[in-house]
C-alpha cells in the first residue's frame, strides 16, 4: 500500500473516506480498505453513528474491491472500535 501525500488526499472525494469529515481512512483501493479495517479502532473523536456510517462505507467498498470482511459490525472488532 502506498502512502498518500496531501496532494493525493486532496484529490480523493469525501465519499471515498471511511470517516469523510475527518478525512480518515481513505478507501481508494483494496490495500487501503484492509488498512481502514485494521486501523478502525484507532480513530478518535467520532461518534458511534459516525462509526456505523464508516463501517457501511468500508463494507461496500470492500465488496467492490473483493476484500473479505468477516465481521458484520465494527463492534465485533477488537476493543469495540475504541482504544
Amino acid at each position: 500500500m502506498s502512502k498518500l501525500n496531501q496532494a493525493q488526499r486532496d484529490k480523493i472525494s469525501d465519499s471515498c473516506y471511511a470517516f469523510p469529515k475527518e478525512e480518515k481512512e481513505p478507501l481508494n483501493d483494496a490495500a487501503h480498505v484492509r488498512n481502514a479495517i485494521a486501523r478502525f479502532n484507532q480513530v478518535k473523536g467520532v461518534s458511534e453513528s459516525e462509526r456505523d456510517e464508516a463501517w457501511k462505507r468500508i463494507k461496500s467498498t470492500a465488496k467492490k474491491f473483493g476484500v473479505e470482511v468477516n465481521e458484520g459490525s465494527w463492534r465485533e472488532l477488537s476493543n469495540h472500535g475504541k482504544n
